[in-house]
């Protein structure tokens, strides 16, 4: 964990992401100074990144710069703030265009944020001299056979849709830099990550949305696709110990349970008490029908296991918007 590092300087990408925010308070609890950057696009309502942002904002030894880790001016001119900042230890690349459907929509936008924005990072850290990368990928890579549970080794060479693509390409760009540069990689693939304050474009914050206010709940296929959903906090902990030197690795991250979307839904029922209004739509083809993480790989080079069940972490979900309801019922999940 973070508070067991020595006092370091970290460059995070995407720190109002979902993921990144976590990973950039845990770093700043134990002591460290963070970096964090991001575009606050517009993917998603952006009243949650902005929210993310804010808890950080307040702490002394984090900087904020808003750009576009896809723009190669900011990272190829020495006059940018970012050369004012002490070395980096390590640079965190947990920015990224996310979501499979919405891939398939707008193609372009994902190469640019996780091909060419993870080049340019890359790039930084060799100019820079930064000798650690750690890489947000994605389970999708795993495509529609994986075996299940799921291990590293599993093919990942046939992704369903441009977003997973994306992330195998930013893992073949940082294996590159690994073989040409000795730069220490690690990448870690997460698994249907959730939690307060999470995805509105994702079903936890969805379903909790639409329950909560009386929404009609729209749900892909009969609902008997299963997930093995895992809690940001147990996310952000495991990347942080990604931050040791492992050469290159590839590294599962993901929660020990699964749970199909109509569990899910029962289980949501049963905290908010209200029942759903369920309406059916086809199953989408750029989804997964399962996926579940095998983690022993993340157990034995990190001694790292996810320590959140489902049913505490849902809890602290509903108890989350429940609290923020105001403003929280107001956000987009379209």
């Amino acid at each position: 964990m973070a508070a067991g590092l020595p006092k370091r300087n970290y460059l995070v990408s995407g720190a109002a992401g979902f993921i990144g925010s976590r990973v950039t308070r845990f770093l700043l609890d134990a002591g460290h100074s963070v970096t964090g950057i991001d575009n606050l696009n517009d993917a998603y309502d952006v009243r949650v990144k902005h929210y993310r942002l804010g808890q950080l904002k307040v702490h002394p030894a984090f900087r904020f710069f808003q750009l576009d880790i896809s723009e190669r001016t900011f990272f190829s001119n020495p006059d940018h703030g970012l050369y004012d900042v002490p070395p980096f230890d390590a640079v965190i690349n947990l920015a990224a265009r996310a979501g499979v459907r919405q891939s398939v929509e707008n193609p372009w936008v994902y190469i640019d944020a996780n091909v060419t924005g993870t080049l340019n990072l890359l790039e930084f850290c060799r100019q820079r001299g930064v000798p650690k990368f750690v890489l947000a990928s994605t389970s999708s890579i795993y495509g529609a056979n994986a075996p299940l549970p799921t291990t590293e080794e599993a093919d990942s060479s046939h992704p369903l849709q441009v977003y997973a693509a994306s992330k195998k390409s930013a893992e073949a760009l940082s294996f590159v830099y690994h073989h040409l540069y000795n730069l220490d990689v690690t990448v870690f693939r997460y698994f249907t990550v959730y939690g307060p304050a999470g995805r509105p474009d994702m079903s936890m914050f969805r379903f909790t949305q639409w329950i909560s206010e009386g929404r009609p709940l729209r749900l892909n296929g009969d609902g008997e696709q299963s997930r093995g959903f895992t809690y940001v906090d147990d996310i952000a902990h495991g990347t942080i110990l990604g931050l040791k030197p492992l050469g290159y690795e590839i590294i599962n991250l993901g929660g020990h349970q699964t749970i199909t979307m109509n569990g899910l839904i029962r289980m949501l029922e049963e905290r908010i008490g209200k029942r759903a209004e369920i309406i059916h739509h086809p199953f989408d083809p750029a989804d997964m029908v399962a996926n579940w993480a095998d983690i022993g790989k993340a157990n034995r080079l990190l001694d790292w296991q996810p320590v959140v069940s489902l049913e505490q972490g849902v809890s602290d979900l509903v108890a989350w918007y429940q609290a923020e309801r105001g403003w929280a019922s107001q956000v987009k999940t379209d």
